[in-house]
C-alpha cells in the first residue's frame, strides 16, 4: 500500500465523517423544532388559561366580560374595555393563524379561538368596528378567511356599516 492509498482511504473516511455528521445535525435540528412546537403550543395554551383564570378570580372583571356586547345602553367606557379585549382576541388569532400556516403549531389551536369567536362576539358593532380597522393590517388571504369564517363570506367594510355601528363610532370618537 503506497502513499496514494492511504490518501484515498482518508478521503473515503473524512466523507464518511461528513455524512454522519449532516445526519446527526439534521436529527438536531428535527428535534429543536419539536421542542419549539411544544414550547409554542403551551404557551398558546397558557394564554387560554390565564384569561379563563383570570375570569374566575377577578369579579370586575367577570362582570365586564358577562356584559351584553351587543347591547345599545353600553357606556363610551365599557364600548372602549370591550374593543381592547377584541384587540386582543384578533391578536392572538393572528398569531396563532400565522404560527399553523408555517407548521409551527396544531390546528386545533386555531379551531378552538375561532369556535369562541363565532358564539357570537364578532357579530357586535364593537366588534365590526374594531376588525374594520385591523383587517388592514393582514394580507387578502386571511382576510377572506376570517370573514368566511366569521361572517359567513360577507366582507366587512366601511360602506355596510349599520346605523347603529355608526352611532356607536361617532359617539367614541373613533373617526379616522
Amino acid at each position: 500500500m503506497n502513499i496514494e492509498d492511504l490518501g484515498n482511504i482518508g478521503e473515503f473516511i473524512g466523507s464518511l465523517g461528513v455524512i454522519f455528521s449532516l445526519i446527526y445535525l439534521g436529527k438536531q435540528i428535527k428535534q429543536q423544532n419539536e421542542v419549539t412546537r411544544a414550547q409554542f403550543g403551551h404557551s398558546l395554551t397558557q394564554r387560554l388559561y390565564d384569561r379563563y383564570f383570570q375570569t374566575s378570580k377577578d369579579g370586575s372583571y367577570a362582570e365586564f366580560m358577562s356584559l351584553d356586547w351587543s347591547s345599545d345602553s353600553l357606556t363610551p367606557k365599557d364600548s372602549w374595555r370591550i374593543q381592547m379585549a377584541i384587540i386582543t382576541y384578533l391578536v392572538d388569532i393572528f398569531d396563532v393563524y400565522d404560527k399553523v400556516k408555517v407548521g409551527m403549531v396544531d390546528r386545533s389551536h386555531l379551531n378552538t379561538r375561532m369556535h369562541t369567536l363565532k358564539l357570537g362576539v364578532m357579530k357586535t358593532a364593537n366588534a365590526k368596528n374594531v376588525w374594520r380597522y385591523w383587517k388592514l393590517n393582514r394580507d387578502r388571504e386571511f382576510v377572506e378567511w376570517f370573514e368566511k369564517e366569521i361572517y359567513d363570506g360577507a366582507s366587512i367594510s366601511e360602506d355596510n356599516r349599520s346605523v347603529e355601528e355608526q352611532s356607536l363610532r361617532d359617539s367614541l370618537n373613533v373617526k379616522r
